[in-house]
């Protein structure tokens, strides 16, 4: 079998000198890029000097400059949406409140934490579900966070599947770009809760968006088709009632919880989580299930973590952590493990055969040499150059500090 790895190998024999010569300079010319008005700039990567090999400082310095303007472009184009308390995408509203809980203390450095919290109701009048949105935003008096923002969104529908359709993770990565700029929200401080049909959402949105969450909290929901395979690095809580019977609820929680001490035997670094079913509780737990709050509260997300577990949902993703696939290429079902050791990226792609592993200095040292691996057979050794390109890209994709990535490898499979 040959592989194929797509990566600017011409430039690799001239990045030593490229970066003495040309990475400050690049710097420079990006700070020029920077300084005209949004809708005047030429695309950056057909930019000469987005190409350009960066040094480790000067990536830095670009990644700044980069943020910075982002952060001006947020505060410019989305205070509105945010003081308004309601936020329209193609065609569709969500609307939200938030409960403030100040920090007793000092503010942490990288900021506070977000509670993402999603009502119950689903196929059912819209008079229901707004009821259901408003007891949802009355819960953060019970559930009540150390410290942060808790934000009690609206379905934007009134489906049964109100809080796993296609819509709800481009409108929650929305929420949570907004919020790390606008409310000084630390991005690794991100959880999800939420109660019976806001349960099925926990089931669904955790694993596909696990790169976003520091732990997620599932009460009283229902999982119907989502795999636990992606929640390795989302610390995950079951609560239910021991009599809550309807679509079996009771006994799917328990055999989610069962699902995930096999997985976490098999993989001890990962799948932390903790399983409740509560006797004699129905579908109301009485508030026992705000036990899940302190708990996901002593959980900071790992950003690059040193093994991704991803399983595509038949909502599919394009990225996950450091691993890229491209939109066109991605489908339900599909999984890749990958794990990375000193300057070794492993992978196992399963049914992939294109996708591209993202990489900074914060993972390993893009001064030296980087190897990839498909199983056993080695794939690529060389230098990755640091780019503007990639930084831009990396950050305008997900708006999170700590997601933006230097260098890329796109690789494809035949």
């Amino acid at each position: 079998m040959k592989f194929l790895i797509l990566t600017l190998v011409s430039l690799l024999p001239t990045i030593a000198s490229a970066q003495l010569v040309d990475s400050t300079q690049a710097v420079r010319d990006l700070k020029a890029w920077l300084a005209l008005e949004r809708d005047k700039r030429p695309v950056l990567s057909l930019a000469p000097f987005a190409r350009i090999p960066l040094s480790k400082e000067d990536a830095e310095h670009v990644k700044s400059a980069l943020w910075k303007d982002h952060e001006a472009m947020i505060r410019a184009t989305r205070t509105t949406e945010m003081k308004a308390r309601s936020i329209e995408l193609n065609g569709k509203v969500m609307k939200f409140e938030t409960v403030d809980f100040p920090a007793k203390g000092p503010v942490k450095p990288k900021g506070r934490s977000l509670f993402i919290s999603m009502h119950g109701g689903g196929g059912a009048p819209h008079e229901v579900n707004e009821s259901q949105w408003k007891n949802q935003i009355q819960l953060s008096k019970a559930y009540a966070p150390q410290e942060g923002i808790y934000l009690a969104p609206r379905a934007p529908t009134d489906s049964w599947n109100l809080w796993h359709e296609v819509h709800i993770d481009t409108f929650f990565d929305r929420i949570i770009e907004n919020m790390i700029v606008l409310e000084n929200v630390n991005p690794n401080r991100v959880y999800i809760l939420g109660y019976s049909a806001g349960g099925d959402g926990v089931y669904q949105l955790a694993p596909r968006m696990a790169d976003r969450l520091a732990a997620a909290s599932m009460m009283a929901g229902h999982p119907n088709e989502a795999s636990p395979l992606g929640l390795r690095n989302v610390p995950f809580a079951i609560q239910a009632g021991g009599n809550d019977a309807a679509y079996k609820r009771n006994e799917i929680a328990a055999e989610w919880g069962k699902k995930l001490d096999e997985l976490q035997k098999a993989d001890p670094k990962g799948y932390e989580h903790f399983t409740e079913i509560y006797p004699g509780k129905g579908h109301w737990m009485d508030l026992e299930d705000r036990k899940a709050i302190p708990w996901m509260e002593k959980f900071t997300r790992q950003p690059l973590p040193d093994k991704i577990v991803w399983r595509q949902d038949d909502v599919t993703h394009t990225r996950l952590y450091w691993l890229e696939v491209p939109a066109d290429k991605a489908a339900a079902g599909q999984e890749i493990t990958a794990t990375r050791e000193a300057q070794t990226i492993t992978l196992t792609p399963g049914s992939v055969r294109h996708f591209t592993v993202l990489l900074n200095d914060a993972m390993l040292d893009l001064d030296k040499e980087v190897i990839i691996k498909s199983g056993d057979k080695e794939i690529f050794r060389g230098l990755l150059p640091r780019t503007a390109t990639t930084l831009e890209r990396t950050l305008s994709d997900r708006g999170d500090p700590d997601l933006v990535f230097a260098a890329d490898a796109p690789i494809a499979i035949p």
